[in-house]
């Protein structure tokens, strides 16, 4: 059960914290993802410790800790500057709310406290005094052949907490690695609907922002899991396109996915932009239609986002983006065109916006250079006009609402917001016109065609 290996580097405050806990006459081992993520050379993000001391003794032990989960077992132990979670070894009793267990039984046996984690892979014990293993569930073994294997009976680790699901396809994204069969045939899709929009967002964003996304996705598909977490997306599986798409919307929306930046508003959106396709589909003799999909999309993928408890500003821009993913500007449009699409979607987004349409296209299998090359040309011609210093929105005007009221003697009203769009209208078409003495006579002109309109309709 005990093996050599080549030992993690494990941080100072760490091997204080197991030298403390053993100078006392406990166990103490670093477990979890700190000794897979070692082991796999890349660098630990969090380390938690499991002892055979209770909650009780280890907050005697250290002098400064947090009862951050005392009720299971886990004191937050602090050494200089680091916070690290101290966990005493137990078995669980049943999961009643799919997250945690109804109670806990702390042992000392080791072997008893990994049989409750996870995946093999997650279920190794590391003794950074001796410098040995303890795998009793063979996890370095399946480390070595990139394997993900439930411990135990995948339907009972799957039914203790749904999550772990999810976790498996998560996994079989960040770590690249295979889900053993049996494992995958374990899973209940069902169960998914009983755990919270905020726990599936937190293991969706680490999926999504995972290097190589497409066979993942796929899984989560095939797994009949995507049905009851995103069932929109999940109805686009089968939906024909046309000749010009050669995988159905679903594979389109997973293959545009991975071709965007790894940016978690990106990758929504890109997932998520044709989403309204099989509610708009339609065909007649020029081929298939879906006529206002991004429009109805940008709304299904806000209320998609707004289930999964995504953050407003997220929410935001990801409706904006599905919205304009159809604009029909290209590198050789006027520079009075792509302002105006700059003014719809604002400077802060349309790079976003052309880097979406970047991977819609590769999603459509077209050569990759010809498609780098417009994304380059449409760049090119962005930065072209936004370095020009022209105005698109009306904070970029040279005349403020103020400077109305007091000029040309108008009250604050409906009125000054018409003047300043039709001022930034004028602007959007001939950007020489941005300055004060210019604006001013076209405010003015404005403001008494639109009061005689006004006296007109009053008295006819």
């Amino acid at each position: 059960m005990f093996r050599k290996a080549k030992h993690p580097k494990t941080p100072e405050p760490i091997l204080a914290i197991c030298r403390t806990l053993s100078g006392h006459g406990f166990q103490a081992y670093v477990v979890g993802g700190a000794v897979r993520d070692s082991l796999l050379g890349k660098p630990p993000t969090d380390w938690d410790v499991t002892t055979d001391a209770t909650p009780e003794q280890v907050q005697q032990i250290f002098p400064k800790t947090l009862a951050t989960g005392a009720k299971y077992g886990t004191i937050t132990v602090r050494v200089d500057s680091q916070f690290v979670d101290v966990t005493t070894m137990r078995k669980d009793a049943r999961y009643s709310d799919a997250r945690h267990p109804d109670s806990v039984e702390f042992t000392t046996d080791l072997t008893t406290d990994l049989g409750r984690r996870d995946f093999t892979v997650n279920a190794i014990a590391y003794d950074p005094l001796t410098q040995t293993f303890c795998d009793p569930y063979h996890g370095l073994k399946d480390l070595r052949r990139r394997l993900l294997r439930t411990v135990g009976d995948p339907r009972s680790r799957f039914s203790e907490d749904a999550l772990r699901m999810l976790r498996l396809i998560r996994f079989s994204a960040t770590l690249e690695f295979k889900p053993e069969r049996r494992t995958l045939d374990g899973i209940q899709p069902h169960l998914i609907a009983r755990i919270a929009g905020e726990r599936l967002k937190e293991e969706f964003n680490r999926l999504l922002l995972a290097n190589n996304i497409v066979q993942p996705l796929q899984l989560l598909y095939t797994s009949g899991l995507l049905k009851y977490i995103i069932p929109e997306l999940a109805a686009a599986a089968g939906v024909d396109q046309g000749s010009n798409h050669p995988w159905d919307v679903l594979g389109h929306s997973i293959i545009s996915c991975q071709a965007v930046k790894p940016e978690l508003h990106l990758r929504l959106a890109a997932l998520l932009h044709d989403v309204a396709k099989p509610q708009t589909i339609s065909e007649d003799q020029k081929g298939m239609h879906f006529y206002g999909h991004d429009q109805l999309g940008a709304a299904m993928a806000k209320e998609i986002l707004r289930r999964l408890t995504y953050s407003k500003r997220i929410q935001a821009k990801v409706r904006l983006l599905v919205k304009h993913h159809m604009f029909q500007i290209h590198p050789y449009s006027s520079d009075r065109a792509i302002r105006r699409l700059i003014h719809r979607v604002g400077k802060e987004n349309i790079y976003d916006l052309i880097e979406l349409r970047k991977a819609d296209v590769l999603g459509m299998n077209h050569n990759p250079k010809h498609v780098w090359a417009y994304y380059q040309a449409m760049i090119e011609r962005v930065d072209q006009i936004i370095d020009a210093d022209n105005a698109f929105a009306l904070k970029d005007l040279a005349v403020t609402g103020t400077d109305l009221i007091e000029e040309l003697n108008l009250q604050p009203g409906p009125l000054i917001g018409r003047i300043l769009s039709h001022l930034l209208d004028k602007v959007l078409d001939e950007p020489e016109l941005n300055n004060r003495r210019q604006l001013l006579a076209i405010a003015k002109e404005f403001a008494g065609t639109w009061r005689a309109s006004d006296d007109e309709s009053q008295h006819p």
